[in-house]
Formats: structure tokens, C-alpha cells, sequence
């Protein structure tokens, strides 16, 4: 299908940007690699006015360190997410997780910033953001503002970014296997390279035997991504006997969708036990 018409600019920086953002307001898009706007617009999903390419702007791309924090520039690619070396040693979740977006052809073209701008609840990095506490710094005409990811999230495909901001960059603390950080990230698809039916974004931290802290974010349980809060209270100094327990607490307080491919049931079901593995592997206790 053809895509609507539309006005379109390719700012040469992050100023430039938030000034066209501006200018279009609620009829303006952004544009990144292209892999979560392109479809809507082919299907005429999405009608804007103005589409602002950021693609080439300087200074968003590639990750660095700062102290305990891992920066992840909006603009890096999931290739080169799941290929950096600090992102492996420092945030391995996201890395694994990466890894399973898509298809090679999407990793090469997609944006870590683009996902978790576009709020699918299907895919699959925004419950990895929330399992990591990943904070998105924006910059708008007022300057900097940085976003947890619990409140970035506030609605299907919609985020508490405002129309004239602009992500630039994710923030990590490091949760370093030298510190007791495991992790899983697994999902259910109908076929491979699918949309998840569920997924579970899974971050331990062992000590003595036990598990100290969990961390756990559920993908398409809901119309923004979850925290599965009471699985992580259950979690609590538990050994592996206490983990399917704890897992059985995994579709609480979600709003899972049904739809042809899953019934809200089945797809609470999958959680609970996609949770026990999730957590079984990352723990080590598998």
C-alpha cells in the first residue's frame, strides 16, 4: 500500500531536530532506522504531516561508561547492541534480548531508541527496559529531562515523551556477573521471528545460595510492558524450590489481550511458565 503523503526533513542536529519537532507538533514523526514507522505508514496506520530522519544526526550512536552507569546512544543499532562488548560484560540482558528481535535484516536497520520510542507491548525490549530500571533522557526546547522507564510507558504505543522531544540516549546501571547478575530473556511466538506471544525479561542477583533481587519485565501481557512485582517480592531469599511458587504470581495485575493467536488465559498461562524458566536460568538454578 502506498503511504500518505507528507512533509519531510533530515535535521543535522539534535537542536534542529527538536525545533522541527516542534514545529509539527502532534502531526510530526520521527523517523530512525524505520523498521516500527515504515510499516504503519505503508498500512496508513499512521498519518503524519511531517517526518523528521534523524538518522544521521552526530552523537547518537555507541555506548560508553559512566562510573556504574552503561549510555547507550538512541540511534545504536540492535546489531551493534548485541555485538558491543560493554553492553555483553555490563547489561547482558538487553544484549540477549537484542538478539532475539526480529531477523538480521531488521537488527542492521532497527534503533535501540526507535523500539522503545515506538511502545509495542509485543516487542521486545521495552520489558527489558523495565527489568534493567533503564532511564531515556530526552531533550526538548527546554533542555534535558530524564525519564524512568516505569513512567515512560504510559499507554499502547504511546510514551510520556512530548510531541517536540527527542530521545537521545538509554541509561543503564550495570548489573555485572562479577556482582551476582544473572539473566534470561525468553519468549513464546507461534512461528519464528514473530511477535511474542509472551515474553519474560528475567534479572537475578544471587547471594549465599539464594536470591537476593529479582527483577522481572513481561512482554504483551498488558498495552504497555510489566513489571511483575509480586513474582519479585516472592523471590525474595528464595532457593529453587521456592521459584515455580513464586512464578504462579506472574499474571497478577496484568491485562493480558486476546486475540486469534492467545486468549488472555493462555497467554497468563505462558507467563507463569516462561517466569519459573526465566528465573530457573537466570538464577543458575535450572
Amino acid at each position: 500500500m502506498i503511504p500518505p503523503a507528507f512533509d519531510y526533513v533530515r535535521p543535522a542536529g539534535v537542536e534542529e531536530a527538536v525545533g522541527a519537532l516542534a514545529s509539527g507538533g502532534e502531526d510530526a514523526k520521527v523517523l530512525a532506522g524505520g523498521q516500527s514507522l515504515l510499516p504503519l505508514l505503508r498500512l496508513r496506520l499512521a498519518f503524519p504531516r511531517l517526518v523528521v530522519d534523524v538518522g544521521r544526526i552526530p552523537g547518537l550512536r555507541g555506548v560508553r561508561e559512566e562510573g556504574g552507569t552503561l549510555v547507550v546512544g538512541a540511534l545504536t543499532t540492535h546489531h551493534d547492541v548485541v555485538a558491543d562488548p560493554l553492553v555483553r560484560r555490563h547489561a547482558g540482558l538487553l544484549a540477549a534480548a537484542t538478539a532475539k528481535v526480529a531477523d538480521p535484516a531488521v537488527r542492521h536497520r532497527g534503533t535501540l531508541g526507535g523500539s522503545l520510542a515506538h511502545a509495542d507491548p509485543a516487542g521486545d525490549l521495552p520489558a527489558v527496559a523495565l527489568a534493567l530500571e533503564a532511564e531515556l533522557v530526552a531533550v526538548g526546547p527546554h533542555g534535558r529531562r530524564s525519564i524512568p522507564a516505569r513512567e515512560f510507558f504510559v499507554d499502547y504505543l504511546q510514551t510520556s515523551l512530548r510531541p517536540d522531544e527527542l530521545l537521545v540516549e538509554i541509561r543503564l546501571p550495570k548489573t555485572d556477573a562479577a556482582d551476582g547478575w544473572g539473566f534470561h530473556y525468553e519468549k513464546f511466538s507461534r512461528v519464528a521471528q514473530a511477535w511474542a506471544m509472551v515474553g519474560v525479561a528475567a534479572l537475578v542477583r544471587r547471594a549465599d545460595g539464594h536470591i537476593a533481587e529479582a527483577r522481572i519485565g513481561l512482554t504483551n501481557m498488558g498495552p504497555t510492558p510489566v513489571r511483575a512485582t509480586a513474582v519479585e517480592r516472592a523471590l525474595a531469599g528464595a532457593g529453587a524450590d521456592g521459584v515455580a511458587r513464586a512464578a504462579q504470581s506472574a499474571a497478577e495485575g496484568t491485562r493480558p489481550s486476546g486475540d486469534p493467536s492467545a486468549s488472555p488465559e493462555y497467554r497468563a498461562h505462558l507467563a507463569r511458565v516462561l517466569t519459573r524458566r526465566s528465573v530457573l536460568a537466570a538464577a543458575g538454578m535450572g
